[in-house]
């Protein structure tokens, strides 16, 4: 060692001493950790997308230096208002990293010091996953690969990416309830609207763009359809939120060739786009002592780990999707019309209870594989389209799967005694002792425990009413419940609302 490499180190820990002087945040301790840092798969490949699609590319290092902020910003400045994000923050994301992306990847850890300190495990799932979504686009973005062949190659990609077990997310599809059914969900986007509405269009264009490279015909029409994709996202940004996914982008939903073709990366990329809403919902919530930020954000990481837990079935999790509504989550990343999809559903609602193959941490084989109720939260069910498609073969789609042998819609009196809806409508004029025996409670009876569940299947339609109830913790833990949910569902089916003039 020479004597200035000795005088720059001795200088360093003097400059590292004397900064104790200097008003900074608290900072995170240190956490053990195992995790390490893994390059690319060595392929040809390799950073053709970069080359080919540079404009896009570009783009994604703006979206890391986005995320990354944010996790700072929410760890380091937890007592900040929200103007911080949802002005000062948002508006440099938009007209200056965004307009100006960089031109390489950035390392992250540099951007958020504190929170890679205080969660490196989460931190390196990240940069995994992104690693396989930036090889994946390479596949497709590269030539002089035939179309034949790169089925071979996302195959090789995806085997790197789980021989990585500390790090890869589950390839099996997790319910809503693992993201928007904790006591600290929705905390996140409550606040911040804006800012988490940039989050899903990030994840929108993230999933978005393997469309275009799988539909295009050549190379000339894959470039002009990612560069129109790539304009979609903008036309996003004009009128925050409003303009910008009012649900989580889903891959089977944005991007169906990708997922048709790749539904294990597609599952892969849900998973860590949940994760991410997760870990701003955990930094954001004040229900989330600052001493407990590290245990549930670990807890997240191992749950989006393994194979067991808040597991769905695949054939839910496409449902799921569909039923979500695609003008929900951004409209189609391919073919679309110049304007913006109309949503039909209350911005960042939560999805909590869309998908019951499984809650709680028991495996899926101890829940049925599609129960009926995923569409509890839409605001019209009946009339939506995205019910198209039931998991059982009804002979009606508003029908899919009633929770009784049949019960069919026009019987004012259901099999069982109105299962659970008497505690959400207190204004049942008769609380009908036994409603399902006309000859005992009488006509009266009958008449008025019927008004009672149409009424509170309207009420149930209103975006205003579900948006008190998700506005007050207790009620929102009351609603998320899976059974309860089955029984509203129940009521809706019954009592559909009126078709409109």
């Amino acid at each position: 060692m020479t004597a200035r490499m000795r005088t720059s180190i001795y200088a360093a820990a003097a400059m590292a001493v004397a900064g104790g002087a200097v008003a900074m945040p608290a900072p995170a301790h240190g956490q053990w950790s195992t995790v390490y840092e893994q390059t690319y798969l060595p392929a040809r490949h390799n950073w053709a997308f970069r080359k080919n699609y540079a404009n896009a590319d570009r783009l994604f290092n703006a979206f890391d230096y986005g995320h990354a902020i944010l996790y700072e910003t929410l760890y380091t400045r937890p007592d900040a208002p929200a103007s911080l994000l949802e002005d000062g923050i948002y508006d440099r994301l938009t007209r200056r990293v965004l307009v100006r992306p960089p031109r390489l990847p950035l390392e992250e850890a540099a951007i958020e010091i504190e929170y890679a300190k205080l969660a490196p495990e989460a931190k390196m799932m990240f940069d995994w996953a992104h690693i396989l979504h930036r090889q994946a686009y390479d596949v497709w973005a590269d030539e002089s690969i035939p179309v034949e062949a790169k089925d071979a190659h996302m195959a090789e990609v995806l085997d790197y990416y789980l021989s990585r077990r500390d790090l890869a997310f589950s390839t099996q599809p997790k319910s809503m309830d693992l993201m928007d059914g904790q006591y600290y969900s929705l905390a996140f986007r409550e606040r911040f609207p804006k800012f988490n509405g940039l989050i899903w269009a990030y994840h929108w264009l993230q999933v978005g763009l393997y469309e275009p490279l799988i539909a295009g015909r050549d190379a000339d029409e894959r470039q002009a359809m990612v560069s129109a994709t790539v304009a979609r996202f903008w036309q996003m940004l004009e009128t925050p939120p409003e303009t910008m996914p009012y649900l989580m982008p889903m891959t089977a939903a944005v991007a169906p060739l990708f997922t048709e073709r790749y539904p294990e990366i597609a599952i892969i990329f849900d998973n860590l786009h949940m994760m991410h809403d997760v870990v701003s919902d955990i930094l954001a919530s004040p229900e989330v002592p600052r001493n407990r930020k590290r245990a549930e954000i670990i807890r997240a990481v191992e749950l989006f780990r393994d194979d067991t837990s808040f597991i769905t079935s695949r054939d839910e999790w496409r449902r799921m999707a569909e039923g979500m509504g695609l003008e929900n989550q951004g409209g189609p990343a391919v073919g679309f019309l110049p304007g913006l999809p109309t949503p039909t559903v209350p911005r960042g609602m939560s999805m909590a209870g869309m998908d019951h193959a499984a809650h709680g941490h028991e495996p899926a084989a101890q829940h049925p594989p599609a129960p009926a109720p995923r569409h509890e939260h839409a605001p019209a069910p009946a009339p939506a389209p995205q019910h198209e498609h039931p998991p059982a073969p009804a002979p009606a789609p508003q029908h899919e799967h009633p929770p009784a042998p049949a019960p069919a819609p026009q019987h004012e009196h259901p099999p069982a005694p109105a299962p659970a809806p008497a505690p959400p409508h207190p204004h049942a004029p008769a609380p009908a002792p036994a409603p399902q025996h006309q000859d005992e409670g009488g006509a009266g009876d009958h008449a008025g425990m019927h008004a009672a569940m149409e009424l509170l299947a309207r009420l149930l339609d209103d975006p205003q009413i579900e948006a008190r109830i998700h506005a007050s913790p207790e009620l929102h833990r009351l609603w998320a419940d899976p059974a309860l949910q089955r029984q509203l569902e129940m009521i809706r089916r019954m009592h559909p609302p009126p078709a409109a003039d």
